[in-house]
């Protein structure tokens, strides 16, 4: 497995998915949280993203600086659903939360959480939905799926999910992008949807397939 990979799926037994459940980080959840943000900070996408961020003036030339505002934007814990202190962007994007009986938010956006979930007997997945790509039916080449399926439980009956997606591709959404992003990704129209919870935090961030 490939060292970002080994180091994002140690982070996804850390968080407590139900909305409304105080979070408790301990040092070493926090540890691995550092050990994900220098290990994506040696990649080719990470790279792209803030140098394209400093040309467009969206923050300072300090890499170092900009890894602390990655380790901030996407694990500082924040209050959600009048819960205190229970949730953060990571958590609910990549991870996945739950209001009460009713599923709040199963992120399929990593396509690894849903995987890792399925095998573990907590995803019952459903089959997939039009839209998709262009009406083909999706095969081994597919990046955008639109499925349904249940996790703990609970229904989740329309979600699409990029295959691929990373932190990356998500943090220049929020920085670049507003509310509705409608791209051209490849033979696919998305709607990137992205919700800040003020003006510094990521509220959600999902695809929606167009037709």
């Amino acid at each position: 497995m490939r060292p970002t990979y080994s180091r994002f799926c140690s982070l996804l037994d850390n968080y407590n998915p139900n909305v409304g459940c105080k979070e408790v980080i301990t040092s070493e959840e926090k540890h691995e949280e550092a050990a994900f943000i220098e290990e994506i900070s040696r990649t080719a996408p990470i790279k792209y993203v803030y140098h394209y961020l400093v040309a467009k003036e969206m923050i300072s030339d300090n890499y170092e600086h900009f890894k602390r505002m990655m380790s901030g934007l996407w694990f500082n814990i924040y209050d959600r659903a009048g819960g205190s202190s229970c949730s953060s962007a990571f958590e609910h994007v990549f991870v996945g939360e739950i209001k009460g009986r009713r599923e709040y938010e199963v992120s399929a956006d990593s396509i690894l959480q849903f995987y890792l979930e399925e095998w573990k007997g907590r995803v019952d997945y459903q089959g997939y939905i039009f839209p998709r790509k262009r009406g083909e039916s999706p095969d081994s080449q597919s990046q955008l799926l639109t499925i349904q399926f249940e996790w703990n439980g609970i229904l989740k009956s329309v979600s699409s999910t990029l295959i691929g997606v990373s932190p990356e591709f998500d943090t220049l959404c929020f920085f670049v992008g507003g509310q509705d992003n409608h791209v051209i990704l490849g033979p696919y129209s998305v709607n990137i949807k992205c919700y800040r919870l003020g003006e510094d935090k990521i509220g959600s961030i999902f695809p929606v397939a167009k037709d």
